[in-house]
């Protein structure tokens, strides 16, 4: 049968003569939870260099560091189509519970690691899952409440996941130096885990939940539930299906696999490896908040371009800038050119990851994406992971240029897939609903 409307409640939370829809307020709770799940990962590589260190440190080398970074992206890849497609069956809320809490147990247990495979386990499987959670099932969950502006709210959301990196990179530094390793991993991980428990009652799985409509809904639009049932099931098994029927779908989980690939080796050794070439420590890491902080920039504002002028051209833009700006590093290695380089390929990496919730809508439409962006994930997870591998491989045995090259040829693959995607002009699945049984379409294509 087809699922009722529910009558509609006011979408808006009122400040005294204003309002702002709920659709922002779920934008601000999924980015602080994804800030705060997803920003010590990345901040955690200034830390490379302690770990490295055979006196005051646990004297591994990049290679066996790498690998813990590694596995929290082969989770990632590994969790995400399950994770998508359960958040779409079940609801995001209780799968974001687990998630709070193996990021508590993750980072605390870090806190205790004396041992390389207590590392890979707590840093690299434990943190891999909650992290995950508080990515691929979020994000698609933000995508539904949006029909208009899904670009300023991607944008938002991934500019302040990026803030967060930002503004861990110091504090760990700051934390490392005041009170050591263990309370470094616990003062963040146990306040951040506490926040992400508390802002889950409010975030809601979707609009209809609310009894509210999307934002940028018509008026008169009737506010119809998602049911997450058999009939659920069998709308995204459909659509599942025909996505996988175009040639885009295969394409963009390649897109994420070789950008990520490319741009990883420098997120976790850009410290490490301007370190190795005579570069203080402190402008090491003042050139990684460099790239941080253009790549949040390029989070922001890349979503919102993409929405008017279609996400396959800015995709090329930031492929462009993943490619050129590294072969800098291979011409000087002075101070500076770290820092040209670093904000530029920030946009480029940074500006990459937001646009496929966006490629994904203007593709596919209002179908439910989670499977597809959990796919495109799986893509990104093993890029992410096998990236630095190979990269701490390089840097240990071959040589800091070698590494470099390899980043290159991965990004110039991926900006030839992007030139290979179809126009951005029109729907790929257009007709996918009338494979469906008739009891199971939505009203639009009943």
């Amino acid at each position: 049968m087809l699922r009722s409307p529910l009558r509609v409640s006011d979408d808006h939370l009122r400040f005294g003569g204003w309002g702002v829809h709920y659709a922002w307020v779920i934008v601000l709770l999924a980015a602080t939870m994804w800030m705060i799940s997803s920003s010590f990962r990345f901040a955690a590589v200034v830390l490379v260099p302690h770990l490295q260190d055979p006196v005051d440190g646990f004297g591994w080398s990049k290679w066996a560091i790498a690998i813990a970074f590694s596995l929290q992206w082969v989770i990632s890849a590994v969790m995400s189509p399950v994770l998508g497609g359960l958040g779409e069956r079940y609801g995001v809320r209780p799968i974001l519970v687990l998630g709070a809490v193996l990021f508590l147990a993750g980072m605390v247990l870090c806190g205790y690691m004396t041992s390389l495979w207590q590392f890979y386990l707590y840093f690299g499987i434990l943190l891999g899952i909650a992290m995950t959670v508080f990515q691929v099932p979020l994000v698609s969950s933000v995508t539904v409440w949006f029909r208009t502006n899904l670009g300023a709210a991607m944008g938002g959301m991934q500019a302040l996941q990026s803030l967060g990196t930002v503004i861990m990179i110091p504090l760990i530094a700051v934390l490392f130096a005041g009170v050591g390793l263990s309370w470094t991993f616990w003062i963040p991980g146990i306040a951040g885990g506490v926040l992400l428990l508390l802002m889950i009652p409010p975030f809601f799985n979707e609009p209809a939940q609310a009894k509210m409509r999307p934002y940028g809904a018509a008026i008169g639009e009737l506010v119809v539930p998602v049911q997450r049932d058999e009939e659920t099931k069998i709308r995204n098994q459909v659509f599942f299906g025909e996505a996988r029927r175009t040639h885009a779908f295969w394409n963009l989980i390649g897109i994420h696999f070789w950008g990520c690939m490319g741009h990883n080796v420098f997120i976790v050794f850009l410290v490490a490896m301007a370190q190795d070439v005579g570069v203080s420590a402190s402008l090491a890491v003042a050139s990684f908040v460099t790239l941080q902080s253009s790549s949040m920039i390029a989070r922001f504002a890349v979503p919102i371009v993409a929405d008017h002028i279609g996400a396959k051209n800015v995709m090329k833009v930031c492929f462009s800038l993943q490619v050129l700006p590294p072969i800098l590093l291979l011409v000087t290695q002075d101070p500076w050119a770290f820092f040209v380089f670093a904000a530029l390929f920030g946009i480029g990496s940074g500006g990459e990851v937001p646009l496929f919730p966006i490629i994904n809508r203007q593709y596919f439409g209002r179908a439910p994406i989670g499977a597809v962006y959990g796919w495109e994930m799986l893509g990104n997870g093993f890029g992410m992971a096998i990236g630095p591998i190979l990269g701490g491989l390089l840097l240990d045995f071959v040589s800091f240029q070698s590494a470099i090259l390899m980043s290159i040829a991965f990004s110039a693959i991926g900006l030839i897939s992007v030139v290979l995607l179809p126009a951005t002009t029109r729907v790929l699945t257009p007709d996918w609903e009338r494979l469906l049984p008739q009891a199971v379409r939505s009203s639009s294509s009943s």
